[in-house]
């Protein structure tokens, strides 16, 4: 059992070390929003999907106005007040006017996700008013004063046909600070960047809907969101359409010019997870080898560590540093790298709870089910 115990340590260190070898690829490869580029003019739209948003939409188009008057060229805002109950209406009709346009949304079609159709909505407005990229921003991002420009720079410069500008995550409790953090480290510690970014692979792709942009004309040939309209993920399923019609796109490092409050605490972090965790391995068997990888890699040489192993010890301390180097580069908080153990476990168990609420046909978000497969249609 020893020996057992000893490979299975040993294998999870080399896996660890692994990880922060890529981590340290990664964060000399990774693109970079920059606040100070300044691209071609050129008509582009900022389109925002709203359902009930009232805490946050007001500041959402107040940063959004910002940006705009930083845009060299033509600009759009379109606003898609996606069935509101929560005073978000109101909130939208007075902040309607010359430049910020709000659409009612249509109900949402069987076979789709309130999302991508809302999405699908404001893109259809903003191509017939001619707009050659589409910026996705969601209502509970801040954009800082040059997103956009550092956005659609960065889209033209690399010859992308998306990017996805990766906001800084803003954290809050304990919850928020345990998980948080992972969005951008699962990327950046288990993804080839060089490769995810030219590669047509579907497994190489990640991207962030909460600040995304895309060429008007490849969106449109990728299908738009009707090519991913069941899709929990919608933005990593339009990537893979965007990869499948040819195109190429990436997730860049996007801290400098937005940020975004995901979750405010426990009670909204659980089911905000665990709606699209689900959706995120494939399958339940590709969820039980993702899971078991990071409890090899992540928590087997801290346990092994905390009972004097130095090879455990080993591996504990790549896994702490590549967490760690990650948060230093997109804004995040250092020092929570040594709980990263108690962060895979606190994944791992949402990962489940996902599982078993989509079993029991439970998950919903916003008051709309998002499995599409277990809605009525």
């Amino acid at each position: 059992m020893r020996t057992v115990g000893g490979a299975v340590v040993a294998t999870g260190t080399g896996l660890a070390l692994a990880s922060l070898g890529l981590t340290l690829d990664n964060l000399r490869r990774v693109r970079d929003a920059d606040p100070v580029a300044v691209p071609e003019p050129e008509s582009i739209a900022v389109l925002v999907p709203v359902r009930d948003e009232v805490d946050t939409v007001e500041s959402c188009l107040r940063h959004v106005r910002a940006a705009a008057a930083r845009w060299p060229g033509p600009v759009q805002v379109v606003v898609l007040d996606d069935g509101s109950t929560d005073g978000t209406t109101q909130v939208l009709a007075r902040l309607a006017d010359d430049l910020v346009t709000v659409l009612p949304g249509r109900p949402t079609p069987p076979g789709w996700l309130g999302k991508p159709w809302a999405c699908q909505q404001l893109a259809r407005h903003a191509t017939g008013s001619g707009a050659r990229a589409l910026v996705f921003v969601d209502a509970d991002v801040t954009l800082l004063p040059r997103a956009l420009t550092a956005t659609v720079a960065l889209l033209r410069e690399t010859g992308l046909d998306l990017v996805c500008p990766y906001p800084r995550q803003e954290a809050g409790g304990a919850a928020e600070r345990l998980v948080q953090p992972l969005l951008q480290w699962s990327w950046m510690s288990t993804l080839p960047l060089g490769l995810a970014e030219t590669s047509p692979r579907p497994s190489l792709a990640a991207a962030n809907g909460q600040l995304l942009a895309v060429d008007t004309a490849t969106y449109w040939r990728a299908g738009g969101h009707a090519a991913v309209r069941g899709e929990v993920l919608e933005d990593i399923a339009l990537l893979r359409a965007v990869k499948a019609a040819g195109g190429h796109g990436t997730v860049a490092e996007g801290s400098r010019v937005a940020s975004c409050r995901m979750y405010d605490g426990w009670a909204a972090l659980r089911p905000g997870y665990t709606k699209s965790l689900w959706a995120a391995f494939g399958s339940p068997a590709g969820a039980v080898g993702v899971g078991t990888l990071l409890t090899v890699a992540h928590v087997v040489p801290a346990a092994a560590a905390l009972r004097g192993s130095r090879v455990g010890l080993l591996g504990y301390l790549a896994s702490v540093v590549s967490r760690a180097l990650v948060a230093g580069r997109t804004g995040g908080r250092v020092g929570d790298a040594w709980l990263h153990p108690v962060s895979v476990l606190t994944l791992l168990g949402l990962t489940a709870d996902s599982f078993r609420l989509r079993r029991r046909g439970a998950l919903r978000w916003k008051g709309r089910a998002v499995d599409v497969s277990r809605s009525a249609r």
